[in-house]
């Protein structure tokens, strides 16, 4: 006789089948997790990896920044080093330049002509002095015209002197200062 199989073999097979798919679905769900927890220690250590070089970065850019600071300052005391240093070698030029407006001064006073009074206001010197005649004044800002070392003399005022230097003329005179060129030097 023929064999009746009377197992429910499909629900046998049905339930089989959904065994599969539940250990199917526990294992892509262990799976699935276990990516997701490499990946996001990936991600946390990536982060943690570039927040230390943003640290660093920061620290060497303050470090960078107490340099520039440090650089400034020192470029500033060389800049006042360099204008101290300017400072006195223009006094230093300049010592033997006195001398010689003191010695052209002497040249061209005139016989007759004294100065009382001189003042230098930066290039300009003005003079005060007494003088026997208005000639001889005449004379002095002639000389002082033809000189290398003055230049546009001015005559601000001329009285006569009080009656102990009776005879005499008081005057205000102002003078520009000026270095001669290497001619200047030559002619002498």
């Amino acid at each position: 006789m023929a064999r009746i199989n009377l197992r429910p073999w499909r629900e046998e097979l049905r339930a089989e089948k959904q065994k599969q798919f539940v250990v199917l679905l526990l294992s892509a769900a262990i799976i699935s997790s276990g990516l997701a927890f490499l990946w996001k220690n990936n991600v946390d250590s990536r982060i943690a990896y570039q927040q230390s070089r943003n640290a660093y970065i920061q620290t060497a850019a303050s470090k960078l920044d107490e340099q520039i600071k440090e650089i400034e300052s020192l470029k500033r005391k060389r800049n006042e080093l360099l204008a101290r240093m300017k400072v006195i070698q223009d006094l230093q030029g300049k010592r033997p330049v006195i001398v010689r407006v003191f010695d052209e001064l002497v040249r061209t006073v005139p016989d007759g002509l004294y100065f009382s009074d001189l003042k230098k206001v930066g290039d300009r010197l003005d003079l005060v002095g007494m003088a026997e005649s208005n000639s001889r004044i005449s004379s002095l800002m002639r000389q002082f015209e033809d000189s290398d070392w003055f230049t546009n003399p001015n005559l601000s005022n001329v009285s006569t002197a009080d009656a102990r230097r009776a005879g005499y003329s008081q005057f205000n005179l102002s003078v520009s200062q000026q270095t001669p060129g290497i001619e200047g030097e030559e002619k002498q």
